[in-house]
């Protein structure tokens, strides 16, 4: 049997479990793999997910300067092929629209791909449309295979409509995995029905139902445990988090704890301090799922406070809250992107306005003090999640598509 080529910016990484489910999935159902990715790990821990995969892992070099002759040899043996000059052509287009150091890499990248892919490798299916898709456009070009294309948030709203309908129209198939995405790369596309809606949903087997007794914590002689993990980054709104708790009533009783790295770590500690929140906040830093799991098991309230970034980006579907929710933790989040797919308002969850901090601390302090409106939006919100966002539908649909050509 043949094997399909996943594209990834990078493996493995802990903010992209997602990945790592459908790749586990996929291999589940004898769909064999090679992980192709773009750049070697950062994270200091692996999933439990990662472990179970077995998939063989191709890495290109990240920069030309990491290995020229590697690049070079790739070069050589793209001037040979018959596929060189069109291939070369597509990137020279891509190069007048977008003619920087980025593009070039691409276009390196995606040659050491496609000279040393295995002959086996009879499709290439990439993760993300920017970057990593690029890279893959080129190698498929190249090696004279078709590629297809999963979409997912930063990707999306960060790229250029150019490069997005350049790429949609190039893919023999594309899927995306939530209803605002879909709609948007559809009206990009000269032929909307390419894109399909795929939740990637979520393997609930390895998270616990929620907990009984409830503990009905309310804020006045036990702290309320409220817990959020994401990336410090922009879009996960935790600057607002922090005015947030800042406007809490002080008698309240609380504390919050943080999982998660990114650049805006040490920022976010400066804040916390500068409003006198310090010594109510544990920052965790990155942390393995099963860490992430036990956390949330001990905790009140889940809390995301996602918006748009000033460069556009924003979260998709977060596998967070899902998760969260799937063990019955009671969610706090706002309505941006697919996050109201996730929750419906005031049933299985609250949503508040994005970049909002007087809505957040508002919706907080109401949460904090009723612990049984808590407990009944959660258990509501595990018995929806579990039953409309499991993993199988959308694996078993793009099984059968890979069935095709493998």
């Amino acid at each position: 049997m043949s094997r399909i080529a996943v594209v990834v910016k990078g493996y493995p990484r802990l903010s992209e479990t997602f990945i790592a489910q459908e790749m586990l999935g996929l291999e589940r159902r004898g769909i064999e793999l090679l992980i192709v990715a773009l750049r070697k790990p950062y994270d200091p821990y692996i999933h439990e997910l990662h472990r179970q995969i077995s998939a063989e892992i191709l890495y290109l070099p990240e920069y030309v300067k990491d290995d020229p002759a590697r690049v070079a040899r790739a070069k050589n043996w793209a001037r040979k092929q018959p596929t060189f000059e069109a291939a070369k052509n597509l990137f020279e287009t891509d190069f007048r629209r977008q003619p920087n150091a980025d593009r070039r890499r691409r276009w390196a990248q995606g040659c050491v791909f496609a000279h040393e892919l295995p002959d086996d490798v009879s499709w290439i299916y990439t993760h993300y449309l920017h970057t990593p898709c690029s890279a893959a456009r080129y190698a498929a070009h190249l090696s004279g295979r078709k590629w297809s294309f999963s979409a997912h948030a930063k990707d999306i709203w960060t790229s250029p409509e150019w490069d997005l309908r350049t790429k949609i129209n190039d893919a023999d198939w594309g899927v995306t995995c939530t209803r605002v995405n879909a709609d948007h790369l559809s009206a990009l596309a000269d032929d909307p029905g390419k894109v399909e809606l795929l939740y990637h949903g979520l393997d609930f087997s390895g998270f616990p139902t929620p907990q009984e007794p409830y503990p009905m914590r309310a804020g006045d002689a036990e702290p309320v445990q409220l817990v959020s993990v994401g990336r410090a980054v922009e879009k996960k709104g935790y600057d607002d988090l922090l005015q947030a708790l800042a406007g809490l009533p002080q008698e309240l009783n609380w504390r919050f704890t943080h999982i998660g790295g990114g650049e805006l770590s040490e920022s976010l500690k400066s804040a916390a301090q500068s409003l006198g929140l310090a010594d109510r906040i544990t920052w965790r830093g990155a942390q393995p799922r099963e860490e992430v799991i036990a956390t949330c098991r001990r905790s009140d309230l889940f809390i995301l406070p996602s918006k748009l970034a000033r460069s556009g980006d924003r979260d998709g579907l977060p596998n967070v809250l899902m998760e969260a929710q799937s063990m019955g933790l009671c969610c706090l989040s706002t309505r941006v992107s697919a996050i109201p797919e996730l929750i419906v308002e005031d049933e299985t969850g609250v949503l508040v306005d994005p970049g909002a901090p007087g809505q957040l601390s508002a919706a907080l302090e109401k949460l904090i003090r009723n612990p049984q409106l808590r407990r009944d939006l959660g258990l509501a919100a595990a018995q929806r999640v579990r039953s409309h966002f499991s993993t199988d539908p959308g694996l078993d649909r793009l099984a059968a598509k890979f069935r095709k050509v493998v």
